[in-house]
């Protein structure tokens, strides 16, 4: 992760300075209706952590070319996403595993941005992201499955590219190794990688942390997480495709592509307490089911109780069960007061239950024309580049993947699972007989002729087998 910025450099400098009481980024005690309210401690100094500067564009500069890795619902936003995030930037090749989806891509490309992608710079199959990377980009942007981000990031970092994961960015432990070993040599040689974890990219988000980072509920003594829900989407399998093929195209259902719903949704919300706390798990006990998921071998919830690395506690809980109750937020305990996410906006309650702060989004409405984080991940990651102002995300993002990835094995197990026993296992949940470096094209209907698809075997860190059983 970047290093903090000069505070007051940053305000010189942000598009947000303007705005800092109208869209409450200032402190507590300035909007507080009591004059007399007692100064507060910060947890951090101004400095010393990061801020990002969520302005309506990029600035512009050099030319940027981009080249997008996965080309489904996830692949297609981000790459307009980034052409939106400035001007000078174009995208020049794609790669996906299954050709339909390049090309949908393809053509919403020339509708939309008048971007014709060159027949040479289309490539299929689950080699296509090195030829992507091996193309003459700048950037990449990667929206594959999760479960094949890991390679895909540590072969973009060799050839020295620029780095957007979509999260999750790691669904195991060999995954998660792999991504903080590639974070590191990213940071070396000085590359900008960005992550999907919007939240850091929301405003209303970046000024709560500032918030609490300026002490406005005291020291962090607990919290809550949720994301409760519907059911995601699911493909009917075609009779024509193979099974490493259904499951590819229904990844969201499967656990060893998608790390199951508590990695590849609920990250967003574990990121936000790891984010603003500043710790790490140091252990999860938790349950969770199967009761009505049409496809797939994954639970559809999880309740989790984490320890964190200095005693405190943090209870997650993740579902996605159609007809149940909803909710999407979090909420943080501290010596002083509470910060919550809700649907009731970002607010800051004393001890005694009594509003002393709350987000504006009226008046950033009022004072931003890009409000879409989505977008913003890319101008702050734009600028970074164009400014020569490295910034690592990963490593930071790999912390809140690697607290999902242990809750979802205490519940699969029944075990309490601890940070380290969980970051030194074997679990590696991609088959062991997928060769990424094999074209498609250069198997029989999506797979290996003659070759029958297995599902790994799930070894969990105590070492029992789980065979490939449908959870």
């Amino acid at each position: 992760m970047k290093k903090g910025v000069d505070r007051r450099s940053f305000l010189k400098s942000s598009a947000l300075a303007g705005a800092l009481g109208a869209i409450g980024t200032g402190s507590v005690a300035a909007l507080s209706s009591c004059s007399s309210t007692p100064k507060i401690q910060p947890l951090k100094e101004p400095g010393s952590y990061y801020l990002p500067n969520l302005v309506d564009m990029a600035t512009d500069g050099k030319p940027l070319k981009a080249g997008i890795i996965g080309c489904g619902g996830r692949g297609s936003g981000a790459a307009f996403n980034f052409l939106n995030a400035s001007a000078n930037v174009t995208i020049v090749a794609l790669g996906d595993t299954y050709a339909d989806r390049l090309e949908g891509l393809a053509e919403k490309l020339k509708k939309e941005k008048n971007i014709d992608i060159a027949a040479d710079k289309k490539f299929v199959g689950l080699d296509s992201y090195q030829k992507v990377i091996d193309s003459d980009v700048d950037v990449i942007i990667t929206a594959t499955p999760p479960n094949f981000r890991p390679e895909i990031f540590k072969y973009a970092v060799e050839k020295n590219k620029h780095c957007f994961l979509e999260k999750p960015i790691c669904v195991d432990p060999v995954g998660y190794r792999t991504i903080v070993a590639t974070a590191k040599q990213a940071q070396a040689k000085g590359l900008c990688v960005v992550t999907g974890t919007q939240r850091h990219h929301k405003r209303d988000y970046v000024a709560s942390y500032e918030q609490i980072m300026n002490g406005a509920i005291g020291e962090i003594t607990g919290g809550t997480v949720y994301w409760c829900g519907g059911m995601l989407w699911f493909r009917d399998r075609d009779p024509k495709w193979s099974d490493l093929e259904w499951m590819i195209r229904d990844w969201v259902n499967w656990g060893w592509l998608s790390g199951d719903h508590i990695v590849e949704q609920h990250v967003h919300n574990l990121d936000v307490f790891t984010w603003f706390s500043g710790l790490k798990p140091k252990s999860a006990l938790g349950f969770g089911s199967r009761q009505r998921r049409v496809t797939g071998n994954q639970f559809d919830n999880f309740s989790v109780d984490f320890e964190m690395e200095n005693g405190i506690h943090i209870h997650s809980t993740c579902r996605q069960i159609s007809g149940t109750e909803g909710g999407v937020w979090e909420f943080i305990q501290g010596t002083k007061g509470s910060w919550s996410a809700t649907s009731d906006g970002h607010i800051i309650k004393d001890l005694k239950g009594t509003e002393i702060w709350k987000y504006d989004h009226d008046a950033e409405k009022a004072k931003f024309k890009q409000i879409d984080p989505y977008t913003l991940e890319h101008v702050n990651w734009i600028n970074h580049i164009r400014s020569g102002k490295p910034i690592e995300q990963a490593a930071e993002t790999a912390v809140a993947n690697m607290a999902a990835i242990m809750g979802r094995e205490s519940a699969y197990t029944g075990k309490k699972i601890s940070w380290d026993e969980m970051t030194a296992s074997p679990l590696d949940l991609m088959p062991k007989d997928i060769d990424m470096t094999k074209n498609m094209a250069e198997t029989q209907n999506g797979y290996g002729a003659g070759k029958e698809f297995k599902l790994p075997e799930f070894i969990h860190i105590a070492g029992t087998p789980q065979g490939n059983q449908t959870r």
